[in-house]
């Protein structure tokens, strides 16, 4: 089972790609789906080593993998920053509806706690938050089930200061936005990237489907009427037992049902 510093992205020394292609591949997801943004800091050399126990050669050979990709521009004294722009807009959508749909599929579903623990913040949460780097975060791992199979892998972390009340009882049976209500957090907005990624040997055991199954990979920052981040949400779904509806209207349609 992954453990603390690994998030479902630790390589694996089993397969046949390289250690770096495998750090690059992660990195690359999280920069294309949005999670680091246009000009962050990427981790160094060193702190790559560290959280993935590899190498220095092996973490410079997965930053100079992004730099060839034009993900990343790297410099000698100022380091290696994202320079990747996504071309897709951002589309406006009823946060409402979309928390009713959440807390509706949160209530519909069983749920298997992994893990719960305070852990420091780093990037990209540290910035997903906007907190300091290192903060401590409560980091909530669960596994959701639908009927007698894994439907999604869902990596929280919420600033400490709202997870007091978040026993492993209530985590077992309560959405955590409901948790989020229930300690006095009123949901204003939210920002949302969905992408596809591949499952690995991890992710694969975990939601009980083969080694590269397309996953619907869904990353969420929800923020209170102020503004202020208060949960960042990494989801990972069964394509097979989970899709995104989105019904379009044009703004005469809308104005017709008003």
């Amino acid at each position: 089972m992954p453990g603390e510093n690994d998030d479902i992205v630790a390589v694996d020394r089993g397969q046949a790609v390289p250690l770096y292609h495998q750090i690059f591949l992660q990195l690359r997801e999280e920069i294309t789906s949005g999670e680091r943004a246009f000009g962050s800091r990427m981790p160094t050399e060193q702190e790559l080593s560290a959280q993935f126990g590899v190498s220095r050669i092996t973490a410079r050979r997965a930053l100079d993998e992004l730099a060839e990709n034009h993900l990343v521009e790297r410099k000698r004294r100022v380091g290696t920053t994202v320079v990747f722009r996504s071309p897709a807009k951002p589309i406006q959508g009823n946060i409402e509806q979309a928390l009713d749909s959440l807390l509706t599929f949160g209530r519909a579903t069983r749920v298997k706690l992994l893990e719960v623990e305070t852990v420091p913040a780093r990037a990209p949460i540290d910035e997903a938050l906007e907190i300091p780097a290192n903060s401590d975060v409560l980091r909530v791992v669960r596994v959701r089930w639908l009927e007698d199979q894994p439907v999604g892998y869902f990596i929280s972390y919420i600033p400490v200061s709202l997870g007091a009340g978040m026993t492993r009882a209530k985590l077992k049976s309560t959405p955590m936005l409901a948790l989020l209500e229930e300690a006095g957090v009123h949901i204003g907005s939210a920002r949302q990237t969905i992408s596809a990624t591949l499952a690995d040997a991890a992710l694969s055991s975990v939601l009980q489907v083969d080694i590269g199954s397309p996953i619907l990979r869904v990353s969420r920052t929800v923020l209170d009427t102020r503004g202020a981040p208060v949960q960042h949400i990494l989801a990972q779904y069964r394509s097979d037992r989970y899709q995104i509806r989105l019904d379009l209207n044009s703004p005469s349609s809308a104005a017709q049902l008003l």
